[in-house]
């Protein structure tokens, strides 16, 4: 079983690149987590777990992340990843990831209606909610990321 991670950071970035996985690359690298191996997971904060504002990572760490991203060649193509966090005032939040060809600001709102729903039903009060986007107007070929870095 591996450990529950105890900390949480929201990262985002955006990139060009010369394919769509070199922009998708690049993008990590925006957003700080381009040199480790991602470990996709699903979106339960774990009870307790703290905000930080960075997250030291180590070149080759495994590293838990729930994450939108999306990769356009559609020259003049805005599109946008995020990433929400709603937190209850005990127990367990939720992340919720989104990406879509769309403003960040259409993003954010949307991202708070997903995290409302998702607390919704499972009965839990939304206490307060966090939430990280970008956009990126495509220029030949472009990358959005956004994630929420677990880490213990």
């Amino acid at each position: 079983m591996l450990p529950t991670p105890t900390k949480f950071t929201l990262v985002a970035g955006a990139a060009e690149g010369g394919t769509p996985l070199n922009a998708f690359d690049r993008a990590l690298l925006a957003a700080g987590c381009g040199n480790v191996n991602l470990v996709r997971v699903s979106s339960i904060l774990p009870p307790n777990a703290v905000y930080v504002e960075e997250i030291p990572l180590h070149p080759g760490a495994l590293v838990p992340v729930a994450y939108g991203a999306l990769t356009s060649t559609t020259p003049g193509e805005l599109i946008t990843a995020a990433v929400g966090v709603g937190i209850p005032k005990e127990g367990f939040g939720v992340i919720m990831e989104y990406s879509g060809r769309l403003s960040g600001p259409e993003a954010e709102k949307i991202m708070h209606q997903m995290l409302s729903e998702a607390f919704a039903v499972r009965g839990l009060p939304l206490t307060r909610y966090m939430v990280r986007a970008v956009s990126h107007k495509v220029v030949h070929t472009g990358a959005v990321f956004a994630g929420v870095v677990l880490w213990y």
